[in-house]
């Protein structure tokens, strides 16, 4: 018998969960404006044009473009990781460069940007995107590895200032 009293609370309950939903949805709802009010003339001067505004791009214009995220700084490296794998070194330069403005203190990305500028020919930009990856992550394990780099493009930089 008990079985019977829920049975039938139920439903009601069910009409009064979606009684307050439909109440709370017309509270949402902007208020009418009344057919009272009397209708406005319109002006005789017309509306002013919109000032030019600048093009926008994606890293100057929009500030709603979060400046620090984790999750898109490595996203962007799977993905420079990958045009690496595939050869093309601007496109993996261009999202580890994202990567690094995504989360500036991060020292992976740097590293990467410094092999892929390396192997385009960009020494001097390579050679301040190691020693960033070194000033970031002091410790690195591969820290004598990418000191020997830094050393190298630095003596090849020398040498083609000298010519």
């Amino acid at each position: 018998m008990t079985g019977m009293r829920f049975g039938r609370a139920i439903p009601i309950y069910a009409a009064l969960c979606l009684l307050c939903a439909s109440q709370q949805v017309r509270a949402q709802e902007p208020p009418q404006e009344s057919s009272s009010k009397p209708a406005e003339a319109p002006s005789a001067t017309p509306p002013k044009p919109f000032p030019k505004q600048k093009k926008d791009t994606p890293t100057q214009n929009a500030p709603d473009q979060p400046t620090w995220d984790p999750l898109r700084a490595e996203k962007d490296l799977e993905v420079g990781q990958f045009y690496m794998k595939k050869g093309d070194l601007d496109a993996a330069i261009d999202r580890f460069q994202d990567a690094t403005k995504a989360k500036p203190g991060y020292a992976i990305p740097f590293r990467f940007l410094g092999e892929a500028q390396e192997k385009k020919g960009l020494k001097k930009q390579a050679l301040k995107s190691y020693q960033r990856y070194l000033d970031l992550y002091p410790h690195a394990e591969d820290g004598d590895k990418v000191r020997k780099k830094i050393d190298k493009l630095y003596k090849e930089v020398e040498k083609e200032k000298k010519k």
